[in-house]
């Protein structure tokens, strides 16, 4: 007769002919000791059950106070570090210095590799003004501070700092005689503004930091949303105009520009704002449609008062190079360009393009702009300018 195992009831309890200490099993290093009873073994008959699920399981399935534990022995947590002092604004030549940094790293380091501490020779002059004209400081720059090299320490040792010194010095006096403020006529109100120039060179956000200087002097601005083509610049200039506190004259996008213009020239002289600035939609000046809308804009505003605009400003994109001479060249002659805004001269090593817009056209530059931020933008000076490119702190 075949042994069988014992019963159930007397396995569950040790009560077999050779009791066995009970087994346990190694509980969680962090849990309180738990034996745990040895598992039955089922009669050979029985069904098999299904396979169990280890003690303690994966974390979905393990018990709550085994959790509540872990958490109670789980150390405090660190207390949050502290937020971090904002560093003090820098001063608005050191922000200037920074943005023209790549313009003056390479001007300087092409001026460095000529200059090596030897006398000056006429190889070394053309070499420098292959350079200067390369970093777009134009041909009449370049000759200019070539030639005082020429008339001053020809033959003689010269080195690249003396070099910078006579570039900083050439570039002040071809910048000087444009570095003039915008003057707002009180005398004309509304004094209007009409900003002018191709995609992306940055009128929507220069119109904003505009109303924002203009604003802290106490003065009214209304802003007039004449980018009609593009439902972003209509919204994004809505958003200066809450920032700023200045209404938005705006219409849907596609909406006519030049009746836009109309209505908003009309309504800033009914409220007597001191100041209203018109967007533009970007335009390439080689369209001769776009720049024939742009005529019609004005032609509009004339309508309402014959001395407007009183300023239409360029605003001209510092990364385009060359392509700006060319800019200010058509736009002068389409919108009669009053003046002119750079921007975005923190993100080129071709800054030099200024001098040589300075030089050809005459235009007054009113502000230059080396970031994103409201005081980023800058009324133009020349000294300060010329030091910066030419790597001078």
């Amino acid at each position: 007769m075949t042994d069988r195992k014992p019963g159930f009831f007397k396995r569950l309890f040790g009560a077999t002919d050779t009791p066995a200490p009970p087994e346990t099993r190694p509980e969680p290093a962090d849990n309180p000791p738990h034996p745990v009873p040895p598992t039955p073994e089922p009669p050979h008959d029985a069904v098999p059950a299904p396979e169990a699920v280890p003690f303690p399981g994966p974390p979905e399935t393990t018990p709550d106070y085994v959790e509540d534990l872990e958490e109670l022995a789980a150390p405090p947590a660190a207390p949050p570090p502290p937020a971090p002092q904002e560093a003090p604004r820098q001063g608005w030549f050191a922000r200037l210095a920074s943005g023209l940094k790549r313009s003056s790293d390479q001007l300087t380091g092409s001026i460095g590799a000529v200059f090596t501490k030897r006398k000056l020779d006429a190889a070394m002059l053309d070499e420098l003004e292959d350079v200067l004209i390369q970093a777009d400081l134009g041909v009449d720059t370049a000759l200019a501070i070539t030639e005082t090299l020429r008339k001053d320490r020809y033959e003689r040792d010269v080195s690249g700092e003396e070099v910078r010194a006579v570039l900083a010095g050439e570039v002040e006096k071809a910048l000087a005689p444009v570095a003039r403020p915008l003057l707002i006529d009180a005398a004309q109100k509304p004094f209007i503004i009409l900003m002018i120039g191709v995609n992306g060179s940055g009128k929507t956000t220069t119109i904003g930091k505009l109303a924002q200087k203009f604003s802290d002097e106490g003065k009214s601005v209304m802003l007039a949303a004449g980018d009609t083509f593009r439902a972003a610049a209509i919204e994004q200039l809505q958003v200066w105009g809450q920032r700023t506190g200045a209404p938005v004259i705006a219409r849907p996008a596609g909406a006519d520009a030049s009746g836009l213009a109309f209505d908003a020239v009309t309504q800033a002289r009914a409220e007597g704002r001191d100041v209203l600035i018109i967007d533009t939609a970007g335009r390439l000046q080689n369209r001769d449609e776009l720049m024939s809308e742009l005529e019609k804009i004005i032609r509009v505003i004339k309508k309402v008062d014959p001395s407007a605009p009183h300023a239409t400003l360029l605003t001209l994109d510092a990364t385009t190079g060359q392509n700006a001479l060319r800019q200010v060249e058509i736009f002068g002659q389409r919108a009669g360009v009053t003046g002119l805004v750079m921007t975005k001269l923190d993100g080129t090593a071709r800054g030099g393009i200024l001098v040589a817009i300075a030089k050809k056209f005459g235009l007054p530059v009113h502000f230059i702009g080396v970031g994103e931020g409201v005081g980023d933008l800058e009324p133009f000076t020349a000294a300060d300018f010329a030091r910066a490119i030419a790597g001078e702190g």
